[in-house]
């Protein structure tokens, strides 16, 4: 594909509804709360906006209500650069939300899933094959006509839609990265898709029933992954960084860069978003993972969900 390919994104797309406390309420309990914000969110547009702004081409398909937050929804990935064309409007279901409790650098989220379960996997499928043949100029009959290309679907979507669209993606050539969030398991004949599986640390044990905490468990939560069936294993450990297997199955950490914590919303999925944007450029696993560490650093040093993530330039300018 021209220009090193592209970077498709099916997912979530969010109307963040945040507040801060002084801490978390329990049960039945009213705390008060202060800086309330809306930002446009889900982790399907924010890990577009991370591409977009690392440099990436990318392109966004998903699905939001006809209302005043899908207005702004795609909005916001288009001011970003993402392209739009594959995000359907729908009259018969309202735009995703997530309500976000803020205390402390951490984070509660609530989601109510809204439009982002209105695509099944053929409409996904559909419109990866004419993004592909848009890329050939309308021929589609080379083989593997998305090699160099990089999908991206997380656990925000309908899973059976997720599950086909990794293997139509895969099916195409394109490097796919699933990112299991909320945990979420893929049927068994699915995982052989995925390129590349990126959970955190709590999803990374509902999966394997591992907790990655040290060095040994790490290395054999990625194994149980790798287990699955998937080419490569990411496990992001907040602010313990990230770990992935060397070729002789040791643990190889890549640690999280010093930031001051403001808010680690949107800090994953920038992380994933750097990373697709870095194997765009045909980086080596362990690389794209250090750009994804540099990005994400930026963005927790700062408020929100889209507005958080720093432009490629920000980066840069960061860490001269």
């Amino acid at each position: 594909m021209a220009d090193r390919g592209i970077v498709a994104v099916f997912g979530s797309m969010n109307m963040d509804l945040s507040v801060a406390c002084e801490r978390m309420p329990r049960a039945g309990e009213t705390v008060g709360g202060s800086g309330f914000i809306t930002n446009v969110g889900g982790k399907g547009a924010n890990q577009a906006v991370a591409a977009a702004r690392m440099g990436a081409r990318t392109c966004m398909i998903g699905a939001v209500g006809r209302d005043a937050f899908g207005d702004a929804l795609v909005t916001g990935l288009r001011d970003a650069g993402v392209g739009v064309e594959f995000v359907a409007r729908r009259d018969d279901v309202e735009t995703g939300t997530a309500t976000i409790i803020r205390c402390e650098g951490d984070n509660r989220i609530v989601l109510s899933p809204g439009a982002n379960h209105a695509l099944a996997g053929e409409d996904v499928a559909c419109a990866l094959r004419r993004l592909v043949a848009d890329e050939l100029d309308g021929d589609a009959n080379d083989i593997a006509p998305a090699a160099g290309s990089v999908f991206i679907a997380q656990g925000e979507c309908d899973p059976m839609a997720t599950a086909a669209a990794l293997s139509c993606a895969h099916r195409l050539g394109f490097y796919t990265v699933f990112n299991p969030a909320p945990a979420c398991e893929l049927p068994a004949e699915v995982w052989p898709a995925v390129d590349l599986v990126c959970p955190n640390e709590t999803e990374c044990q509902a999966l394997t029933g591992i907790l990655p905490a040290d060095d040994e468990s790490c290395a054999a939560a990625l194994s149980a992954l790798l287990a699955k069936g998937t080419g490569a294993a990411v496990i992001t450990l907040g602010d313990a960084g990230s770990v992935t297997l060397s070729d002789d199955g040791e643990s190889l950490r890549m640690p999280a860069l010093s930031s001051a914590v403001v808010d680690t919303t949107a800090a994953g999925d920038t992380f994933i978003g750097a990373l697709a944007a870095a194997r765009l450029e045909g980086l080596p696993l362990f690389e794209c993972m250090a750009a994804g560490a540099r990005a994400s650093a930026v963005t927790v040093s700062r408020l929100g969900a889209q507005q958080s993530i720093p432009t490629r330039a920000e980066v840069e300018h960061w860490f001269c």
